[in-house]
């Protein structure tokens, strides 16, 4: 018997189809389910009770009647009118005609008939493709293929299966081990799952699991079998021995990149001024353009008496007034600031350091035990001053000689003894521009391009920056390192 939707909604015939509700015949479950070929010729009827058990209406009058068709593709999709202008499906009569019916006709169909009452049907209809003819189709591992392996891990290994549709029927996939000793020995079997549902089939993933990889196993050949009602397929699996050799060589590698990178850092850091220095002469932009300074360095240093000069050794007035601009000025193009030479005569002692500092780049301060004893203190005092006034202005330090700070010192002059760098000269044939205490000098001064920049310096830029490496070598010593100022 026939389950039906009765609803009293009028007692005119040929009521307009908006005055129906159907919302609560879509919450019944349909009355049939009808499974159709896709891309076949299909009918849907709309089967009503028949006369002989129900008296409520006369079965030649049905087909006088309009039967109207309604559709929802989609669960919670509104209902959609199938017009008498549609032409696939197409109603004839009592019936839907599709020819032929497609992949994207399935869904709920609803037929209705108004006599005296309202009477409904609700039916289902599920698209389906022709039962496969080809056995299955197994995906991974298709053929032989093999996998390389660590002996003693553990191994899952995946049988991806195509089963074209069959209708009544369940596919069957499993997975054996094949060697000489035993035919046909299962392995740990995992629940099979759904990868992809198709209309024309669904798509299987199987996993077998090796809680060891063995000898044996690398002997045998893992075998994934696949059958349905045409027939059956085969995937197998030779495990190999995984090469070590790829390791090594990425082990290798990182071990060498590594070295290189410890040997370019130590390099760096070894060459670090020699470096700076080359990019300087051949790449750097000229710091001193456009600054509106006149000197490049101002020196200060302590001033000896005429009976205090000792001619067998090199004191510090000498240093300044003569060695210091013979290496500076006369080989690197640097200008010294002076105060005999450069300062006119007449003014004001503090005024006229005061100014020369501020019309310098760089102020080198010539330590000595005279220097921090005695009055020349008193421009360092300036000059640090002046520094943190002035961004560019940058103080060197050379220390010449031993000497203690004695308590009496400003305090600002103390905390620059700390922190500003220091050059240290340690005998008098440092002279030559090639040792360690001119690169740290010229490392402090400005950039200052004095040499030109052509193509020829570009194109033997490499050759300069290795011969000042092995010079380096050569020499003797180091200086003590450098400390960076701290604000």
């Amino acid at each position: 018997m026939f389950t039906f939707c009765w609803i009293l909604l009028f007692f005119i015939k040929g009521a307009e189809v908006r005055e129906f509700n159907l919302t609560g015949c879509l919450h019944k479950e349909p009355e049939r389910i009808y499974h159709a070929i896709t891309e076949e010729e299909f009918i849907l009827e709309c089967v009503l009770p028949s006369q002989h058990r129900t008296h409520m209406y006369n079965n030649s009058f049905l087909y006088k009647s309009k039967v109207l068709w309604f559709w929802q593709q989609k669960d919670g999709e509104p209902l959609k009118v199938i017009s008498n202008e549609s032409t696939n499906p197409t109603q004839e009569g009592n019936a839907l005609w599709f020819r032929p019916i497609g992949i994207n006709a399935s869904g709920v169909y609803i037929c209705m008939i108004s006599i005296q009452w309202t009477m409904r049907q609700v039916v289902r209809v599920k698209i389906i493709a022709r039962n496969t003819l080809h056995s299955p189709n197994i995906l991974s591992p298709s053929g032989m293929k093999t996998l390389e392996v660590e002996i003693g891990k553990p191994l899952k290994i995946e049988c991806k299966v195509f089963f074209g549709f069959e209708s009544d029927f369940l596919p069957m996939i499993t997975w054996y081990r094949d060697n000489k000793e035993s035919k046909s020995e299962p392995l740990l079997q995992n629940i099979t799952r759904i990868r992809v549902e198709e209309l024309e089939g669904k798509s299987f993933v199987h996993v077998a699991t090796l809680k060891e990889v063995t000898e044996r196993d690398l002997n045998s050949n893992l075998i994934c079998f696949a059958q349905n009602s045409v027939g059956n397929s085969t995937g197998v699996l030779k495990l190999k021995r995984k090469d070590r050799a790829l390791f090594i060589f990425i082990l290798y590698g990182a071990i060498a990149v590594l070295v290189g990178l410890l040997v370019g850092s130590a390099f760096v850091y070894q060459h670090w001024i020699e470096i700076v220095l080359m990019y300087r002469n051949y790449l750097a932009k000229d710091e001193t353009i456009g600054d509106h300074k006149e000197f490049d360095a101002f020196v200060s240093y302590a001033k000896q008496d005429s009976f205090e000069r000792d001619s067998t050794f090199l004191n510090e007035e000498q240093f300044a007034l003569e060695v210091l601009p013979e290496v500076l000025e006369n080989k690197y193009g640097y200008k010294l600031c002076l105060l005999e030479r450069d300062i006119p005569p007449g003014g004001a002692y503090t005024d006229d350091i005061v100014t020369a500092i501020r019309q310098s780049r760089r102020a080198i301060i010539i330590l000595s035990p005279g220097y921090v004893n005695g009055p020349s203190i008193f421009e360092l005092q300036a000059a640090v001053n002046c520094a943190l006034e002035d961004n560019m202005l940058k103080l060197i330090l050379i220390k010449y000689k031993s000497f203690q700070e004695p308590e009496s010192l400003p305090p600002i002059v103390k905390k620059a003894l700390k922190i500003l760098p220091v050059v240290t000269w340690k005998s008098s044939n440092s002279n030559s521009p090639n040792k360690q205490f001119w690169k740290y000098m010229r490392y402090h001064m400005p950039v200052k391009n004095t040499r030109g920049l052509g193509k020829n310096s570009l194109k033997f830029f490499p050759h300069r920056l290795f011969s000042v490496v092995i010079n380096s070598r050569k020499a003797t010593g180091r200086s003590q390192q450098t400390k960076e100022i701290v604000r």
